[in-house]
């Protein structure tokens, strides 16, 4: 039977709880009520709230919930997040056919077989920022001077971005990504990025070379702005997503020494230990914006045509019908040795993130390399004194001091 929602009474976004690596308490408590819930945007337009793990994946499935951002009634938190998202849009902020055309542009270079053929070439970039780090050191960042550099550093050599640039192709990424950034300061930083990329392509137009901009520049079926808008959204989310991602995975084992000692004996869990991590801590904290385009029904609601839709990939992945173990470890625990490869923490549908075999991959070396190299690695600062990018569109670490 088909439902109307009751009145809306959960402001977005939702404050967070004691532990940083929990959804606010307000979007699992509206989980466990009902998966999809009637909700208000910082701007009091009202919106839905889906948090259940099948609902999620049915409206990020359903083309009848776009994701063009320049569609009325789609949601937003943030000016700054409306600018970066209709200014100059990426095709992860297309529908077909147009997103289906530009993401094959770049398909090839993030298929399974080309990531695993850099993995050898990923292996040495994290080996060296080991080195660096540790040169006549016995503390760190492990932020600055670890998790940012790598990412960063092959992205960029993908890309053919010169790795000297990185101060400010990071700057410019976390205005854009920051969910307080106002409306001119995220305009500034959007016509600054994509500036830069523009030069660098036309340059790779001039002197091509073995990577990704040159390869773009070549072909004839794309303008000067869609290279651009391709090479920023590959660039910001090529090291962003995955630095944050791998500091708050260290932070989340140094703080489960069980759970650690389990990956330092069995190396081989690290595969699945990634997977588990990427579900448990869901770093897309904010939920992934879609708008109705015809009358849907969703988790037994009628979501209207013209209705803005937030699905929550955090509470998606913490829904106990899938995710508790028969041992009884609950989803809201660290397990390593759980199965979770149904996550839907990059997402899901033809939208699904197109760098997850890289950050996968990444991941897997930088957790093992660690665990092997650095066995004394522990926290130099009480948890709670952590600072996390909690307005940001992905949450992370703002530093992670560590000592060994």
């Amino acid at each position: 039977m088909t439902a109307t929602a009751p009145a809306p009474s959960l402001n977005l976004p939702g404050s967070y709880g004691t532990c940083p690596f929990d959804p606010p308490p307000a979007y699992t408590a509206a989980a466990h009520d009902a998966a999809v819930t009637r909700a208000v945007l910082p701007d009091g337009t009202a919106c839905w709230l889906v948090t259940g793990y099948e609902e999620v994946r049915a409206v990020l499935a359903d083309p009848r919930f776009s994701a063009d951002a320049r569609t009325p009634g789609f949601p937003f938190l943030s000016a700054g997040q409306r600018e970066l998202a209709t200014a100059k849009p990426s095709f992860i902020r297309m529908d077909d056919p147009e997103h289906a055309r530009l993401r094959r542009m770049v398909t090839k270079d993030f298929l399974v077989k080309r990531i695993e053929e850099l993995r050898p070439g990923i292996q040495d970039i994290v080996d060296r920022a080991v080195d660096r780090m540790t040169d006549g050191r016995t503390s760190a960042d492990l932020v600055a001077d670890f998790a940012l550099p790598i990412p960063s550093l092959a992205i960029c050599l993908m890309l053919g971005v010169p790795y000297e640039d990185h101060d400010l192709f990071q700057s410019l990424s976390r205005t854009l990504l920051d969910n307080g950034t106002t409306l001119q300061r995220a305009e500034r930083a959007h016509v600054q990025l994509m500036d830069y990329l523009a030069e660098l392509a036309e340059h790779k137009r001039r002197h091509p070379a073995d990577d990704i901009l040159s390869r773009l520049v070549a072909r004839d079926d794309l303008t000067p702005q869609e290279t651009a808008s391709l090479g920023f959204l590959l660039l910001v989310t090529g090291h962003e997503s995955t630095a944050n991602m791998a500091a708050i995975s260290v932070l989340a084992l140094l703080r489960d020494p069980a759970q650690t000692a389990l990956l330092r004996d069995d190396p081989e869990l690290v595969r699945g230990a990634v997977e588990e991590l990427l579900r448990h801590l869901t770093i897309i904290h904010l939920g992934l914006g879609r708008v109705a385009t015809r009358s849907v029904e969703v988790g037994g609601v009628t979501v209207p045509a013209g209705d803005g839709v937030i699905c929550m990939l955090s509470t998606a992945n913490r829904d106990p019908s899938l995710f508790a173990t028969e041992g009884g470890t609950c989803p809201s625990e660290l397990d390593v040795t759980r199965d979770a490869r149904r996550h839907v923490a990059f997402g899901h549908g033809i939208h699904q993130c197109l760098g997850q075999t890289l950050a996968r991959v990444e991941l897997q070396i930088i957790l093992a390399t660690l665990l092997r190299r650095l066995p004394g690695l522990r926290l130099a600062t009480p948890p709670d004194q952590l600072v996390y990018h909690q307005d940001a569109i992905v949450y992370g670490l703002r530093a992670l001091p560590v000592t060994w």
